[in-house]
């Protein structure tokens, strides 16, 4: 008789998906006291290979013992939707072998467990948010003959092992026997009894530290010696690029501006011949962008998204949320993202008027839907598909309904109370030269200095520093891992903007002394071309580092990092821009400029 473990063999690739809040109360149980064991979402768990994408689907879609049950939880937001299974258990009481159910499998049921067994699909069942998993059935060789055959076989008894201390379950394992199975190679009728033990067992594990288990075997593989290679290498480029802008500073740079800094008659500077470079466009530098609304919804929403990336980091590692059970995650993402809204607001409505500009309500529609627009079509996209396929991960109608009065009711508002307070304490834009009425012809430039082939070298050297997180967050969200590393990821942030600033700032002075004085766009566009190497990469992940097998998977991964890569792009432009204004402002503020 060979029996299987589940703690042993399947907690290290499988996934937390816990769907609500940890219990912060123990619940307390009486002897004979019934314990629901609510169902598991039909997870496609894949042992041979982690990183393949997650498809999920309800477990009465198969043909399970079944009862009159209904959804239990529908998280908002969440991929669990929990049902009532048809165990009976009863605390402190032991079985042997009870009978679920009698069935007659059809040969269509036989087919779809066979399908299941085929893919590696598992179960996922909940008691008071503790997970607890078990495979469907399993596939073995057959040598008999001379050809070899696979034979699959339908787990029909399960052993649940409960431990207590005080009135309150600790910790769940279910456990199978290889003899207890059912021959599904072949598509005939099959009569099957379901069946299952329970035993109780007393522990002295305390109820702070049972969710310890999951995160432990769970978590991201955290490799304290690469992850401080990558602290050390980013830091050490950081610190190279900060050693060349001060050299060049001090050789360069301040002599040009203590030249410029007294009256041309004072410091006997010959003639106009000498204006050339980013002092020659002095009255042209701080002429507004083009399609400013746009711009200053840029800034907003960028804003925005950068504070609610900083929250989330914040929240993580404070521990304030456990960010590592998925309905948390994203449940706080959605509620922050709403909070943060008036930070949107106002960003955007108060720098449009600094830009002079007078269609404030255009400007704020523009900066509500610049994000959540693509997020919004997305969603529906990847909802509607995911209903098309039956999946689990179509959010019900009643979360969608909740989701909306969120926006609606939260979102909205904030969003125009930051506006209101933007345009009413509006102050004029700061500029330390006066500038022409006509602009300056920009100069034809060569190839290398054009947009695209600056965001191409100014996105390579911050994603340096993000491409080995980068790696385990794509592995925790879209694989079977959780991410708890929150102390490391907020040291890769705080790194991946001084990097971002400092690329954006040698970006921009380089395209100023080519007398460019258009380096506003520019600066946000090198910024932010992070994000799209962030997409990029999700590029080759799903092409060698992950297995999507269908239409659905395909489109949930490539829809929402392009998401991801498009609010990264918006946080990190916004970061580009800053830094490079306030580069300008210094440097034109050093000269004597008219």
């Amino acid at each position: 008789m060979m029996r299987q473990q589940w703690r042993r063999g399947i907690i290290n690739v499988l996934p937390v998906e816990v769907s609500s809040f940890p219990n912060i109360h123990p619940h307390f149980q009486t002897a004979h006291s019934f314990l629901h064991l609510r169902s598991l979402i039909f997870h496609c768990f894949v042992f041979h290979h982690p990183l393949k994408l997650r498809e999920s689907y309800d477990y009465y879609d198969f043909p399970f013992c079944s009862q009159d049950a209904t959804v239990l939880e529908d998280k908002m937001l969440d991929r669990n939707h929990l049902v009532l299974t048809a165990y009976k258990i009863e605390f402190l009481v032991d079985k042997q072998f009870e009978l679920l159910c009698k069935k007659t499998l059809s040969k269509t049921d036989v087919s779809m467990f066979r399908s299941a067994i085929k893919k590696g699909y598992g179960m996922q069942f909940y008691h008071d948010d503790l997970p607890i998993w078990a495979y469907v059935g399993r596939d073995d060789m057959d040598h008999r003959d001379k050809i070899i055959k696979i034979e699959y076989f339908l787990y029909n008894h399960y052993d649940f092992k409960f431990f207590y201390r005080n009135g309150t379950v600790l910790d769940v394992l279910v456990e199978v026997d290889s003899p207890y199975m059912v021959n599904v190679t072949v598509d005939m009728e099959a009569d099957v009894q379901f069946t299952y033990s329970v035993k109780w067992f007393l522990t002295q594990h305390s109820y702070d530290k049972r969710m310890e288990k999951y995160i432990n075997y769970s978590s991201v593989h955290v490799d304290n010696e690469v992850f401080g290679y990558s602290i050390a290498n980013s830091s050490f480029t950081i610190l190279i690029l900060i050693i060349c802008l001060l050299i060049f500073y001090i050789r360069v740079l301040r002599k040009v501006i203590s030249r410029y800094a007294y009256d041309v008659e004072e410091a006997g500077i010959a003639d106009n011949q000498e204006e050339t470079g980013w002092k020659g466009i002095h009255d042209d530098v701080f002429r507004f962008p083009k399609h400013k609304s746009l711009f200053a919804a840029a800034l907003g929403s960028g804003t925005q998204l950068l504070l609610l990336m900083v929250a989330i980091l914040v929240l993580g590692f404070t521990e304030v949320f456990q960010l590592y059970i998925p309905g948390v995650f994203t449940n706080a993402l959605a509620i922050v993202y709403a909070l943060t809204s008036v930070v949107s607001g106002y960003t955007s409505t108060s720098f449009y008027h600094q830009l002079e500009g007078t269609r404030w309500i255009k400007n704020i529609s523009l900066t509500g839907g610049l994000f959540f627009g693509p997020l919004f079509l997305t969603f529906v996209v990847n909802n509607t598909t995911s209903f098309l396929y039956g999946s689990t991960a179509a959010l019900p109608l009643g979360e969608i309904i909740k989701f909306s009065l969120l926006w609606i009711f939260l979102a909205l508002p904030l969003l125009i109370l930051g506006a209101v307070i933007g345009k009413n304490s509006v102050s004029a834009f700061q500029a330390p030269c006066r500038t022409a009425k006509c602009p300056k012809e920009v100069p034809q430039l060569r190839w290398y200095r054009g947009v695209l082939p600056q965001m191409v070298l100014a996105g390579f050297f911050p994603f340096s520093v993000i491409i080995i997180p980068t790696h385990d967050i794509l592995s925790a969200f879209w694989g079977y891992k959780i991410y708890t590393s929150y102390d490391y990821m907020m040291i890769m942030f705080f790194l991946l903007l001084i990097m971002t600033a400092l690329v954006s700032v040698v970006i921009t002075y380089f395209q100023l002394a080519a007398e460019d004085h258009e380096w506003w766009w520019r600066s946000f566009f090198c910024g932010g071309s992070t994000g799209l190497y962030v997409y990029a990469y999700s590029i080759y992940y799903s092409l060698y580092l992950s297995e999507m097998s269908s239409f659905m998977q395909t489109t949930f991964f490539f829809g929402y990092m392009a998401c991801l890569g498009y609010g990264i792009f918006l946080a990190l432009g916004t970061v580009g821009f800053y830094a490079s204004l306030l580069f300008v402002r210094y440097l034109y503020a050093s000269i004597k400029c008219d």
